[in-house]
C-alpha cells in the first residue's frame, strides 16, 4: 500500500506541472489581454484611457513579455514564496480573494455531501431490498424527476415560494446585518438557518443520482452466492444485507470524493449565481470573462490539485473497504 502511494504520489506531479501549462495558455489564447478588456470596457462607458496607466501596468506584470516569461513568473512565484500573484480585476492578492471564498464554499460542499450522503443511502437500501414496491416505485419516479430537474430552475422556484410564501429572500447565506460583520456565533447560526435552501438545491441532482447507483449496485450483489451462503450459516436478512453487499455497494458514496473536492472550487457554478451565494464558483467566472489571467490560472491549478487529492483518497477509501480492490493493489 505503501509503494501504491508514493507511486501515486509522484505521478502527480508531473500532471500537475502539465496542467498548469495547459491551463495557464488557455486563459491567454483570447486575443488580448486584462489591459485591452478593460480598455474596451472604459470606452463603452465614455471613460477617457490614461495610456501611460496602462503601459505602467502592463510593465508591472509582465503583460508585454512573452507567454512563457508570465507563466514561468507566475508558476515560481506559486511553488517558491506561494505567491499566487496580483488579481487585475480586484487590485488584491489572488491569495486573499481565494482563501476567503474557498472556507463558505467548503462548508455549504461538504453541507451538501452529508445531506446527499443521509437522503440516498437509506433510499437507495430499500428501493433495492424492496424492489417494485410502491414504496420502490415512489422513490423511482421522485429520484427521475431529481435528475430531470435543473439545480437551478429548483433555485428559481423555491426562491420564490420563499418570497411569495414566507415574505423572506432566500438569496445568500448571510442577513444583511451580517454580511460585513465578523464571524460569531450569531452570524454563524444566521448562515446555518440560511444555508439549508442551497443544500437542498445543489443536493438534489446528486441525491438522485446516487439513489439509482445504490439501488442497481444492491440489485447486482443480492442474488450472489455469497449472499445465500450467509443467510445459510444463519444471519438474519438485515445482517446479511448489511454485513456483506451493502459494504460493496458503498464503492460509489465514496469514490465520490473524488470529485467533490474539486467542486469546491467550480460546483454549482450557476445555481450560486442564481443564490447569490459568495462562493469560488461565480468569482471564477468573473476572472474568465474578465481575462484575469493570475485569478483564473490560481483557480484552475487549485482545481487540478483538489482533483489529483480526492482522486487519491478516494482510491485509498476503496482499497481498504473493498478487498478485491485492495489484493489488486497489493499483488
Amino acid at each position: 500500500m505503501l509503494r501504491y502511494i508514493i507511486r501515486r504520489v509522484l505521478w502527480a506531479i508531473p500532471i500537475l506541472i502539465g496542467v498548469s501549462i495547459v491551463s495557464f495558455f488557455i486563459i491567454q489564447l483570447p486575443p488580448g489581454n486584462y489591459l485591452t478588456a478593460l480598455m474596451a470596457s472604459m470606452r463603452a462607458t465614455g471613460e477617457s484611457v490614461d495610456m501611460s496607466q496602462l503601459q505602467t501596468l502592463s510593465e508591472r506584470y509582465g503583460l508585454d513579455e512573452p507567454m512563457i516569461v508570465q507563466y514561468w513568473k507566475w508558476i515560481s512565484g506559486i511553488v517558491l514564496r506561494g505567491d499566487f500573484g496580483q488579481s487585475f480585476l480586484y487590485t488584491r492578492p489572488v491569495s486573499d480573494l481565494l482563501w476567503e471564498r474557498l472556507g463558505l464554499t467548503f462548508i455549504l460542499a461538504f453541507t451538501s455531501m452529508i445531506f446527499v450522503w443521509l437522503i440516498a443511502f437509506p433510499i437507495g437500501v430499500y428501493s433495492a431490498v424492496r424492489k417494485y414496491s410502491i414504496g420502490d416505485y415512489v422513490m423511482t419516479f421522485v429520484g427521475f424527476i431529481g435528475l430531470a430537474t435543473p439545480n437551478f430552475l429548483i433555485a428559481l422556484i423555491l426562491m420564490y415560494v420563499s418570497f411569495t410564501v414566507f415574505g423572506q429572500s432566500a438569496g445568500g447565506l448571510f442577513s444583511p446585518q451580517y454580511l460585513d460583520a465578523p464571524w460569531s456565533w450569531a452570524k454563524f447560526a444566521d448562515m446555518m438557518s440560511k444555508i439549508w435552501i442551497p443544500v437542498v438545491v445543489i443536493g438534489t441532482a446528486g441525491t438522485a443520482a446516487l439513489i439509482r447507483i445504490m439501488r442497481a449496485n444492491m440489485l447486482d450483489e443480492l442474488p450472489k452466492t455469497y449472499v445465500d451462503a450467509a443467510r445459510a450459516r444463519g444471519l438474519s436478512g438485515a445482517h446479511a444485507v448489511t454485513k456483506y453487499p451493502l459494504r460493496v455497494a458503498l464503492n460509489p458514496f465514496v469514490s465520490r470524493i473524488g470529485w467533490e473536492l474539486p467542486e469546491l472550487i467550480s460546483g454549482a457554478t450557476i445555481t450560486a449565481i442564481v443564490l447569490s451565494l459568495p462562493t469560488t464558483g461565480p468569482l471564477l467566472l468573473e476572472a474568465l470573462l474578465a481575462q484575469d489571467m493570475y485569478l483564473a490560472g490560481s483557480f484552475i491549478m487549485m482545481l487540478s490539485v483538489l482533483t489529483v487529492i480526492g482522486t487519491l483518497i478516494s482510491d485509498l477509501l476503496l482499497a481498504w473497504l473493498d478487498p478485491r480492490i485492495r489484493q489488486g493493489v497489493v499483488g
